[in-house]
């Protein structure tokens, strides 16, 4: 079976046919770096860097493209509070680097760039005057508008007809915009403390001081900000080009987010924008979506340090991407539960077949079978739609077949040994389900061979712990001691630096 994906622009299970049949061009749209990431995030993510992993599985390469809104009143509204940062910029780069942070915690491997809106003004800016040069697009009092009205095709991905969807944008700009459906694809002037009200929290600088710091930059049409949706065509026309072969997102955003991200894009460059579209279902606490704007969120920090990498990928796969679900302690046990099981079924066998009495000549045809078997069914599953799922139960086979064959000669070994026979094991046809747990975990970003992801957290927080010491030490003129304990440090692979704000430091698998 080939890879089939659920296209949201047509409904349907598609046969997937990237245009290059050796590469795969996958953008992600990523987060308003506005809050901490939490749960519902990483779902998202764990999903995407699934389907990463299984195309590269299948031979493609993949150019995996994730972006940072760094500009958006969101961020201007977080301005001065605690250690967040003094202006928009600050505050974007803090919570980008946490971001980063917990992308590495979750095991997910790295997009080819993150792109910021900050750095792609010069594009977006060229995008908003082709729109206008083709008649897509108006100005009105240093704003621009998409026309809806002159894209055809608005409306296909959310399967709206134009006389049905709802106004967008804020009461402000509809006075200027000559249908209500037309959105924004450049805001004239920075940001009005009306517009932070709702995001403000307590501790935060006062709005007008925050908005002072909002990003601007110059345009033809006067000083302002790109509009929410042109960001997202610019950033990923740059870094991919004008068809992407994937486009993944949450299902929050297909409209208005999708629907317009399709309109702009097309009509500038008259092709399609994407070829698949993907998107992730909601992550729901109680009744509702989880959500910074709700405050319903479990942080990913927090969820990584309670369960755990391999816990959290496990309970995020136990679900596809486009089903939703639910947290709760009663799921997360169930995964914890499951991955005990691969854990176990790989340590023992591992144990077993790293036995000086590993020279059995005996097959046990069952435990091949059964690994071929599920080896099989976790590639039938991930051709179906990525359905992580099915594959989680594939994986859960080889574990099964496993602990069944290592029973089985366990009761059976003294009595061949007794016989003068071999101890029972099959340690080739172990080997062979060793090596599938591992390979097939690896596409759930599973690892048996240490959980070095989670721990990072952990193991930085002791390294800031010795720093601190190292700098009392230096502070009290004991400068042997300091020396000493960062030779300490960098003996076991981590690197320190005295810089004039203090210390740094980067662990090993920074290095890499």
């Amino acid at each position: 079976m080939t890879l089939h994906v659920t296209n949201t622009l047509t409904g349907e299970k598609e046969p997937f046919e990237p245009q290059d049949p050796e590469n795969v061009l996958l953008y992600y749209c990523g987060l308003t770096v506005s809050d901490p990431p939490h749960l519902g995030h990483a779902r998202s993510w764990v999903h995407v860097d699934v389907m990463h992993r299984w195309l590269e599985y299948l031979g493609y390469e993949v150019r995996h493209v994730e972006n940072f809104t760094d500009v958006n009143e969101k961020i201007v509204a977080r301005v001065g509070e605690d250690d967040l940062g003094e202006d928009e910029a600050d505050v974007a780069e803090t919570y980008i680097e946490r971001t980063i942070d917990d992308m590495r915690s979750l095991n997910l491997l790295r997009a080819e760039v993150y792109p910021r809106v900050s750095e792609h003004v010069p594009e977006i800016v060229d995008l908003v005057e082709t729109l206008i040069e083709k008649g897509y697009a108006y100005e009105a009092n240093g704003s621009v508008y998409f026309d809806v009205t002159k894209f055809d095709d608005y409306g296909a991905l959310s399967n709206q007809e134009l006389d049905e969807i709802e106004s967008q944008g804020d009461p402000d700009e509809r006075s200027e915009k000559r249908n209500p459906a037309d959105f924004a694809l450049w805001k004239a002037n920075g940001v009005e403390p009306d517009a932070i009200a709702e995001h403000r929290h307590e501790g935060a600088a006062p709005a007008e001081a925050a908005c002072e710091t909002a990003l601007t930059w110059d345009s033809p049409w006067g000083e302002g900000r790109p509009g929410w949706h042109i960001e997202c065509s610019a950033m990923s026309m740059t870094h991919l080009g004008e068809t992407l072969d994937l486009h993944v997102g949450g299902r929050d955003l297909v409209f208005p987010h999708h629907e317009n991200e399709i309109a702009q894009s097309e009509a500038a460059t008259d092709r399609q924008f994407a070829n698949y579209w993907l998107h992730c279902e909601l992550f729901q606490m109680d009744d509702e979506k989880m959500s910074s704007s709700l405050g319903n969120f479990v942080t990913v920090d927090d969820a990584v340090d309670r369960w755990g990498t391999n816990v959290l990928r496990t309970f995020l796969t136990a679900g596809s991407y486009n089903s939703k679900q639910l947290y709760g302690d009663e799921p997360i046990a169930e995964a914890e539960e499951r991955w005990e099981r691969l854990e176990r079924a790989h340590e023992a066998a591992v144990e077993t077949i790293d036995s000086p009495d590993a020279f059995s000549k005996l097959e046990d045809d069952r435990l091949r079978t059964e690994t071929d078997d599920a080896r099989a069914a976790f590639a039938e599953a991930m051709n179906d739609d990525f359905n992580t799922r099915e594959a989680q139960s594939a994986l859960l086979s080889i574990a099964t077949a496993i602990n069944r064959h290592l029973e089985y000669a366990s009761q059976n070994g003294d009595a061949a040994s007794e016989r003068g026979e071999a101890d029972g094991y099959d340690y080739r046809g172990l080997r062979r389900a060793v090596e599938a747990l591992e390979e097939l975990g690896g596409v759930l970003g599973l690892s048996f061979t240490g959980e070095t992801t989670g721990s990072a957290t952990l193991a930085g927080d002791v390294v800031e712990l010795v720093l601190d010491v190292r700098e009392q030490e230096r502070a009290d003129g004991n400068y042997d001691r300091a020396d000493e304990l960062r030779d300490e440090l960098e003996a076991i692979g981590i690197e320190v630096q005295d810089t004039d704000d203090g210390p740094t430091y980067r662990l090993p698998s920074d290095a890499e």
